[in-house]
């Protein structure tokens, strides 16, 4: 049988395959083949879902062929295909699976076939929702109207024009009867309305306007519309002292860009700022703004992609996968909090969504703005130097200066949580009526439980992590893999019952808070309670009415809310991030304790900030505390260049994993020669650290050694590590992973 060379089609199918796939389409499928659509192909002795990438020629080879086209319309533009490519290839990541993690999850939800009243319609395997509108029939005929109830429903239509079943259901009650008797009649007609699952529901909001600019930001925004206008690409570092108004820059910057016609995509670190942000942009414009987190049902992310994808949407706002947003005309591209670890993707496909936004800011031709007042130290180092335009908001907006912070040196205290200069500043600040934010970066009431006899401790059977203890549930979890036992009233391993928990977590400092201050409104916010929908918004909504005088969290609440009423912040302990074994840890802690410190004094009230501490004499604390921010990194590049560490080298780190210790010890050794041979076939330095154990050496069950590649151009590492992939298969039970530039070498 002769086929046409025209009939063939390139498929990306999404699975952990290095290639893409050829297959020929039958003449019943062609007209409704189209790049960017998903078909059902056979692989294996399976049918798969696969995305077509696009027509090939030159290849008359029998092929198998498309089951089905699954999709009405296209998925991914030509230009979404490019990002995705770019991304595929940079993260050394199959481009089937990278497809897979730009589309929404939703995507792929089922449902049953068909429409009922107010129900889901099939729409290419995906679940829409509909609802029925109920319409009048002018003129009506001439029959007899029903009395009461029905005459009542068929008044309120007439009037209205039309009316859904939900709303009328809203007035009427069980009315359906009556609706069918109007139906029959011939008095009114119905059609099925497609409606999107609204993540705002019953949420208003009350309009605002534009503030008033201090001459920072006039400087900051004026400059970024200057370059929206040349159309090409421009990346900015917007640094502004916390509380310097940043987030007014972007909403007046928008403000230009949406008058011009173009859309704006803005990413946050955390679901926890979402509703803050969001809420600031629902006031300021009436134009259709979309969300999309996990936080989301995967129907709503759905709904706010279609969204997206059919232009209903001017603005953008979202976390780390917002960055694959299929938003078109794209202005300007924000990344606020850009210092934050969050942005990267930390399994699967390891893709970082603060670079990715200048990889599509240049490809869109828009203007990027990565904002913060902590920027990462390879960002500072990039506007430095020329690589990024700085713009500098060095003022707070209400004029008072950011509060610098008094040390306390806690060694030899450790019998006090919360020592006496805190626990009286606390005091005083609820009596002026100030509330209070004490941060401690571990949750749960214990860190650990060891045995006075025998010295046992319980530690997590899948992690090289001790079990922390929560009070509330009385059990031990491991905060890596969520295995939890009944807390022991004995030692598991003597008998013995003098057990005791050692270290102090959120759950434990709530508890003395409340002993202490038993007048006091106490509230907690780490991933304990903020477990569910809505958690996050829940409890940062109780702190903007003022319903709470004393928050206690973990790092989720540094991160870039903004409370007017929080004039004293107590940090109890910052030694969990000081002391981690990696080289960006002075980095986090500075960038911890500097937008603690933010979060006070940003109303009508200066802030004090309290830090206790082990290391009181740390650089990147002392910086901190006194928001010496240009002295902080000049230490800290030094110190990197002296060490060999970003800016000045490009990182790869590679993993092998697997649940037998000896195994991937023995495996690694044997690797590191294969790696030496591919860097001298490669050409161009690359140093090579390793093989070790992992500083987290078991995780989930599977024990973890480590390479770290450093290489001062980063076209050698890269192609060292693209060798790797092609060339090395693990054996049977071994993992190979590969991140390009780690941000977390744990």
């Amino acid at each position: 049988m002769n086929h046409s060379t025209t009939d063939i089609i390139e498929v990306a199918i999404p699975l952990p395959l290095d290639t893409t796939f050829h297959y020929r389409v039958p003449e019943g499928l062609m007209p409704r083949i189209v790049a960017g659509k998903r078909v059902l192909v056979p692989f294996g002795r399976r049918k798969v879902t696969g995305y077509v990438l696009g027509f090939v020629t030159g290849e008359e080879r029998e092929l198998r062929e498309v089951a089905d086209v699954l999709d009405d319309a296209p998925l991914f533009t030509p230009r979404e295909l490019e990002i995705y490519r770019w991304a595929a290839s940079y993260y050394l990541h199959p481009l089937g699976e990278v497809i897979k993690a730009a589309l929404p999850a939703g995507i792929n939800v089922q449902s049953r076939r068909g429409t009922s009243t107010d129900g889901d319609a099939m729409t290419g395997g995906r679940r829409v929702l509909t609802e029925t509108v109920y319409r009048p029939i002018t003129p009506p005929p001439d029959v007899d109207v029903p009395r009461g109830k029905a005459s009542s429903i068929l008044s309120h239509i007439q009037q209205e024009g039309k009316a859904t079943a939900a709303e009328l259901r809203g007035i009427f009650a069980d009315c359906a009867p009556q609706l069918r008797r109007l139906r029959e009649l011939g008095l009114v007609v119905t059609e099925e309305r497609e409606v999107y699952r609204d993540p705002f529901r019953e949420e208003s909001v009350t309009p605002d306007a534009p503030l008033p600019l201090n001459p920072g930001q006039t400087e900051a925004r004026d400059r970024i519309v200057a370059a929206i206008d040349t159309g090409r690409f421009a990346p900015f570092l917007l640094h502004g002292v916390t509380g310097s108004g940043k987030t007014e820059v972007y909403l007046q910057t928008i403000a230009h860009l949406l008058d011009a016609g173009r859309t704006a995509l803005v990413l946050v670190p955390e679901i926890a700022l979402t509703p803050q942000l969001v809420n600031r942009f629902r006031r300021r414009f009436r134009c259709g703004i979309a969300v999309l987190h996990s936080g989301l049902s995967d129907g709503e992310r759905y709904d706010e992609w279609r969204r997206i994808r059919r232009g209903e949407v001017a603005i953008v706002i979202g976390a780390r996968s917002a960055i694959f947003a299929p938003l078109e005309r794209i202005g300007m591209i924000v990344v606020d909090e850009e210092h934050e670890s969050s942005y990267k993707q930390s399994e699967g496909f390891r893709y970082n969504a603060r670079d990715l936004a200048l990889v599509r800011g240049k490809m869109e031709k828009a203007c990027v703005v990565l904002g913060s007042a902590t920027p990462q130290v390879t960002t500072w180092h990039a506007a430095v130097t020329g690589k990024l335009t700085l713009l500098s908001l060095p003022e707070r907006v209400n004029g008072l200066p950011v509060p610098h912070a008094e040390i306390i040196d806690a060694r030899g205290k450790k019998a006090d949580a919360i020592l006496p200069l805190l626990a009286d500043a606390t005091a005083a600040n609820l009596a002026n009526g100030g509330q209070t934010l004490v941060f401690l970066n571990r949750r749960g009431f214990a860190t650990w439980l060891t045995c006075e006899e025998c010295g046992h401790v319980l530690r997590c059977p899948n992690c090289a992590v001790t079990l922390t203890y929560h009070q509330r549930k009385n059990r031990h979890v491991c905060h890596y893999c969520d295995y939890a036992i009944p807390a022991p009233s004995v030692c598991p391993d003597c008998g013995s019952t003098r057990v005791t928990h050692l270290g102090l977590g959120t759950e434990q400092v709530e508890e003395l808070v409340r002993e202490r201050f038993p007048e006091a409104r106490v509230d907690r916010m780490d991933r304990d309670t903020t477990r569910g929908k809505g958690g996050h918004a829940r409890i940062l909504r109780k702190v903007a009415e003022r319903k709470t005088d004393i928050l206690i969290g973990t790092q989720m609440v540094a991160k870039g809310h903004d409370f007017p009423g929080i004039t004293l912040v107590g940090i109890v302990s910052v030694e969990s991030t000081l002391n981690i074994p990696d080289y960006r840890s002075a980095e986090r802690t500075y960038q911890l304790v500097t937008q603690l410190m933010g979060r006070a004094g940003r109303g009508e009230d200066a802030g004090r900030v309290i830090i206790q501490t082990l290391n009181p004499d740390h650089y990147a604390l002392i910086h901190a505390g006194t928001a010496s921010m240009e002295e902080f990194y000049t230490t800290e590049l030094a110190f990197r260049q002296e060490t060999g560490y970003p800016p000045f080298v490009h990182l790869g780190a590679i993993y092998l994993t697997g649940t037998a210790a000896s195994a991937v010890e023995q495996e690694s050794r044997r690797l590191a020669g294969q790696i030496r041979t591919l860097r001298r076939e490669a050409g161009g330095h690359v140093e090579i650290l390793g093989p070790s154990p992992a500083p987290l050496l078991k995780l989930r069950g599977r024990y973890r050694w480590q390479f770290l590649l450093k290489a001062p151009v980063r076209s050698a590492l890269h192609r060292l590590l693209a060798r790797l992939r092609r060339t090395y298969t693990p054996p049977s039970g071994i993992r190979i992973l590969i991140d390009v530039d780690p941000v977390d070498l744990m």
